[in-house]
C-alpha cells in the first residue's frame, strides 16, 4: 500500500497563539538575550534548513515565556518557507504578542550550496516604525556576530 503523503505546511499555517507572555516583574530597563542554536525549517525546496537565531529583547509590560517560544519554534520544523519570509513572520509574531520597547532578531543560516546568509531586523529602524533612538546598530555589529 503506498504511503500517504502529508500535506505541505506553509508560512500560512504558523500558529502565533502558541506564544505566551508573562508580566514583566519590573518597570526598570533591562535587556534579555535569547539564543536558539538548533533552529530548523524546510526551505522552499522542502529540504531541511538550519540556522541560529539571536533575539535581543527590551521588555515593556510583557516578557517571553521561554517554554512557549520553544513550542513556537518547534512547529516551524515542518513549515516550508524562505529565510526572508520566515524571519519577517517571526519578528511580526513576537512584536504582536510581546510589544517590546525594542527587539532585534538575527538569523544566521548554515551554508547551503556554499553560500551563507545572515538576516537582521531591528525594531529601532525607522523603516520598521522605530525612532532610531538607540542607534547602536549603526555603529557596531551585534556582539553575537559569528564571523562568516
Amino acid at each position: 500500500m503506498p504511503a500517504v503523503k502529508e500535506a505541505v505546511k506553509t508560512y500560512k499555517d504558523i500558529d502565533s497563539s502558541i506564544l505566551k507572555a508573562i508580566p514583566n516583574p519590573t518597570e526598570n530597563a533591562y535587556e534579555i538575550k535569547v539564543k536558539i542554536p538548533e533552529f530548523t525549517f524546510l526551505g522552499v525546496q522542502e529540504q531541511p534548513d538550519f540556522a541560529v537565531i539571536y533575539l535581543t529583547f527590551y521588555p515593556k509590560k510583557k516578557i517571553i515565556e521561554l517554554k512557549s517560544l520553544k513550542q513556537y519554534v518547534f512547529q516551524l520544523r515542518n513549515i516550508v518557507a524562505s529565510y526572508e519570509r520566515l524571519i519577517n513572520i517571526i519578528y511580526e509574531d513576537l512584536t504582536k504578542i510581546y510589544e517590546p520597547e525594542r527587539m532585534r532578531l538575527v538569523m544566521i543560516c548554515n551554508p547551503r550550496g556554499g553560500i551563507s546568509s545572515k538576516l537582521t531586523i531591528d525594531s529601532d529602524w525607522k523603516i520598521r516604525g522605530g525612532e532610531e533612538k538607540f542607534n547602536d546598530w549603526k555603529l557596531i555589529e551585534d556582539e553575537w556576530e559569528v564571523r562568516m
